[in-house]
């Protein structure tokens, strides 16, 4: 189907042509824009026009006797003769098919298709039931011409936004650019999908022998012994290299805070010697939520191990698609891994470490084997004692913890 730009100039150059041109010449002139338009043509000149696909059709074959040299017949249908448009003869018929297809806007919450699947079948029946004669296919015609079509669901509601969203977007990108301009580290971070381990179906699809697909377990119930892996990452923005620990026990806050340790013991101090400061852009949710009292207390000591100031920066609800690991790291991990079964650990951190890109993307992985406490709870003396300071722009979100001196 062309789009809606090729679609109206068409039709205006129908309705300007239509008063001087009779049946034949119309079709003819239909078919000839058809042609031009080579695949897709005869949908979007019917789509234009309101012309059947039949109509237009019969142009092409006359189009095609006139190119042969065969003198086509000099009869005319005459004035009015053919088939009656629909709305001529059923003028109600357009009103309860839009009724039926979007009931709650159209005033009719009680509507029979309401909870049933609107098949172009179903919708014929309840419309013949309704006293409006039609088939399936000429109910598919109809939501064509009223600019319906086949649609999945599409994930793009993400809640309400919150007033200060924007603005918490520009304070983010202003802290990158100036620790960056100064040469200190800027990572992303976040939790990968979990995954289970073994002979599991994985989505997509690889190149195999004709007739030969790997097998798999035929349900994807979760091995005892092998159990899940938990992907926790760390991107680097600057050196466009990422670090993946493949957690086996629980997604926690000193999970988290330890992968950002052995990023920067294994990475990130070779890339930035210099470093005295450290910006780490998160979710507000997960194991590194703005709200979660561990993850500060595990920042804390995290930045007393490494002798860094840590700020962070979470990005405010309901955005987490912006996240830089998310389509800078995670989905190469995803592509690479695509339609192999993750038979094992060691399997999942291979797969992980030999992901690639086109712009040098380098990954190193390793499995976290330490096995890490839920349900700690934090007190507010504990709280006290963090090296905690809120920034003057939404505290919550924004905080900066420094170490604190050793204890002789």
């Amino acid at each position: 189907m062309q789009d809606a730009q090729v679609i109206e100039r068409i039709r205006r150059k129908f309705l300007a042509l239509t008063p001087l041109l009779d049946e034949r010449s119309r079709r003819q002139w239909a078919a000839a824009e058809a042609s031009e338009l080579a695949w897709g043509g005869v949908t979007t000149v019917a789509a234009a026009t309101g012309l059947s696909r039949t109509t237009i059709a019969s142009g092409l074959r006359e189009l095609r006797e006139q190119s042969g040299d065969v003198v086509p017949t000099q009869r005319i249908r005459r004035l009015g003769g053919g088939r009656k448009f629909l709305e001529d003869t059923d003028p109600g018929l357009w009103d309860a098919l839009d009724t039926l297809i979007d009931p709650l806007t159209r005033g009719d919450p009680e509507s029979p298709l309401r909870w049933t699947c609107k098949s172009t079948r179903r919708l014929a029946q309840e419309l013949c039931r309704q006293g409006h004669p039609i088939s399936d296919r000429t109910v598919a015609a109809l939501l064509n011409e009223m600019g319906y079509s086949l649609q999945a669901n599409r994930k793009t509601r993400e809640g309400s936004s919150h007033p200060d969203r924007n603005a918490q977007f520009e304070y983010i990108n202003a802290q990158v650019r100036r620790l960056q301009k100064r040469g200190q580290p800027v990572v992303s971070v976040d939790t990968k999908k979990k995954e289970l381990i073994g002979d599991f179906k994985n989505g997509g699809q690889e190149w195999q022998p004709r007739g030969e697909p790997e097998e798999v377990n035929s349900h994807d119930f979760q091995d005892k012994n092998l159990g899940k892996a938990i992907p926790y990452g760390v991107y680097d923005l600057a050196n466009n290299q990422g670090w993946v620990s493949v957690g086996i026990d629980h997604d926690t806050a000193y999970f988290a805070a330890h992968t950002i340790r052995r990023w920067y013991e294994d990475m990130g101090s070779d890339r930035f010697p210099r470093a005295h400061e450290l910006l780490i852009t998160a979710d507000g949710g997960g194991s590194n939520s703005c709200r979660s009292r561990l993850w500060k207390v595990a920042l804390q000591e995290l930045a007393d191990h490494l002798g860094l100031k840590l700020r962070v920066c979470h990005f405010p609800p309901g955005t987490s698609k912006w996240n830089k690991i998310e389509h800078r790291l995670f989905s190469y991990i995803t592509q690479n891994w695509r339609g192999k079964p993750l038979v094992s650990r060691q399997a999942i951190v291979q797969l992980i470490a030999n992901t690639t890109t086109a712009t040098g993307l380098l990954v190193r992985a390793a499995l976290d084997t330490n096995t890490y406490e839920t349900g700690i709870k934090v007190s507010d003396e504990q709280m006290a004692q963090l090296h905690l300071t809120p920034a003057t722009f939404h505290g919550e979100w924004n905080y900066t913890i420094k170490p604190r001196p050793h204890k002789s």
